[in-house]
């Protein structure tokens, strides 16, 4: 049976750290699986690259993390464009062959080729984000994006003053599924009265729905004019289009994945931005990075929910304690969740 655990220390705020900070890319003697030649943790990033202010900066900011404790060498590689499940496979292939260990693939679309690389690199532990691969050296690095999002939900309700608010998922999938089940549910929990207005970029990731912020800011003004005044958007770079329409027509936008109030590039639109879902893919990178340190790496599923701290909810903003009663229900919300009263949608 696949081991799963859960991880009992977890720093959610890993994401803050500078994003102008650059990888150093090194590379090794040829040495196969690794051993006594291993160098640090190396990445390779979802749709979006580096630059999302979201997830992916979010797992760039576990591998800075690791490389300022560690002092190894680390790479972190950018997705092509139109790329197949065979140039991941080499891209993986490549940074276990140079001594990379752990090597994470940022995302679920990583997972037909993790199953082929990890099966040639037994020696190298592999992780992956949002998917669960079986092998025996695999880490699968799973969130419970739903909770987050629920306390999204409770957040939204209390803020609204039109009594309807939005969600911009970036491609219609199960994983955003999540993300949309448990804010509708934290909405309606908090306010059967407020209406929530749904929407997907698009049905494939290939289509850019993760990738084009003109799509999530077209999507948020559509949703601003049927009189949305909340907008929480769970949609990788697609999202700051979202926060820019929020921020042009002074309404909320509530951010996802890393803590989008203290992102450098978001700074023009932080007065607008609430709070953010937070998932700490950070978090994860740097502690599969440190069990493989302490020479007891970690393999099968490690789930990150809400009493691990692996997800919860920013208080970034100083806006948010002015707003009655937010505060209160978001915090009975998380001590629902954690101690199991509230459960939870996830489709």
């Amino acid at each position: 049976m696949r081991r799963i655990s859960k991880l009992t220390r977890v720093a959610v705020g890993v994401a803050s750290l500078a994003l102008a900070a650059t990888a150093c890319g090194g590379t090794s003697s040829d040495s196969g699986d690794g051993g006594k030649d291993d160098l640090g943790v190396a990445i390779a990033y979802d749709i979006g690259g580096k630059g999302d202010q979201s997830f992916n900066d979010a797992a760039f900011a576990g591998l800075e993390k690791a490389k300022k404790e560690f002092g190894f060498k680390t790479a972190d590689v950018e997705p092509t464009e139109g790329e197949t499940d065979a140039d991941k496979e080499q891209r993986l292939a490549s940074l276990a062959k140079q001594g990379y260990n752990p090597v994470i693939g940022i995302g679920f679309a990583y997972g037909p080729a993790m199953e082929a690389v990890a099966a040639k690199y037994p020696d190298t532990t592999f992780g992956i984000v949002d998917s669960v691969v079986e092998g025996d050296n695999v880490a699968s690095l799973v969130f419970a994006e739903e909770q987050a999002s629920y306390l999204a939900g409770v957040a939204a309700a209390k803020a609204t003053k039109s009594n309807t608010v939005g969600f911009v998922g970036g491609v219609d999938i199960p994983l955003i599924h999540k993300f949309q089940a448990g804010y509708e549910q934290g909405v309606k929990d908090t306010n059967a009265k407020v209406k929530v207005v749904s929407q997907y970029l698009t049905q494939t990731a290939e289509e850019g729905g993760f990738s084009s912020p003109d799509k999530g800011k077209a999507a948020a003004e559509g949703q601003i004019e049927k009189g949305a005044d909340v907008i929480y958007q769970a949609a990788g770079l697609s999202g700051q289009g979202v926060i820019e329409a929020a921020a042009k027509a002074k309404v909320w936008a509530i951010g996802v994945d890393s803590d989008q109030y203290n992102q450098e590039a978001l700074a023009g639109y932080k007065d607008f931005i609430l709070t953010s879902a937070l998932k700490d893919v950070g978090g994860a990178v740097y502690t599969l990075t440190k069990s493989v340190q302490d020479g007891k790496p970690l393999t099968g599923t490690q789930v990150f929910d809400l009493k691990v701290n692996g997800v919860g909810l920013s208080d970034s903003n100083p806006k948010m304690a002015e707003i009655p009663g937010l505060k209160e229900a978001v915090d009975a919300a998380k001590k629902g969740i954690t101690d199991g009263t509230i459960k939870v949608n996830t489709e």
